[in-house]
């Protein structure tokens, strides 16, 4: 697994930063459904296919059966309506995100391909009930994930990598940091670079 796991709002800003030597990118769309989120899926996939990244897609599992991506990533809230078997049978494997004991307990009852643990720190992305779980957290879900690669998310900066990757991380996830930039492509080529030194998990 790529220490750098990107995650992108649009097929716009991925087409724009995965050339740049994305090796992992999680397509997670909000603000559309339909035609327009189907748009925005083949694009993201045949991206990723030209430039030889692999894909996640966020939330849309039947449409990842559909239209041919075969990784997905999933919430806590999602896995009740989905089909795990239907995934398995199609090849398409799944991430779940983490945030409590209980929640990985659950999640690993399912064998993912990795298991996500945040918001390692303080986060603008989402509200969420849970506050900053720090890289003790991530010491902890290390041990208890044992060979399952564990993501981090939430808060992250080139800065903090090597704390992160310290504590046991597999792999650190990045939205806002790059999202928000005033160039994305430079601070995307900052984070390739932070993250390139060092073994990779075979994903």
């Amino acid at each position: 697994m790529d220490r750098f796991y990107l995650i992108t709002a649009s097929a716009d800003l991925l087409e724009r930063l995965v050339p740049l030597g994305v090796r992992l990118v999680q397509l997670r769309v909000k603000d559309a459904e339909g035609a327009a989120l189907r748009d925005q899926v083949a694009r993201a996939r045949d991206c990723c296919a030209a430039h030889g990244a692999q894909l996640v897609l966020n939330d849309y599992w039947q449409l990842a059966l559909e239209m041919g991506v075969d990784f997905v990533h999933l919430g806590q809230e999602d896995m009740d309506s989905t089909d795990f078997d239907a995934l398995r049978r199609g090849g398409v494997r799944f991430g779940l995100s983490t945030h409590d004991e209980a929640e990985l307990d659950r999640a690993l009852s399912f064998g993912p391909e990795y298991v996500a643990l945040g918001p390692v720190y303080p986060t603008l992305l989402k509200k969420m009930k849970w506050g900053p779980q720090g890289l003790d957290r991530v010491r902890d879900w290390k041990r208890r994930v044992g060979d399952v690669p564990l993501v981090a998310i939430g808060g992250l900066t080139p800065e903090r990598l090597p704390g992160v990757f310290a504590a046991g991380a597999d792999s650190a996830a990045v939205v806002t940091d790059i999202q928000t930039a005033s160039d994305p492509e430079a601070r995307c080529r900052e984070w390739i670079a932070a993250t390139r030194e060092g073994a990779h998990v075979p994903l």
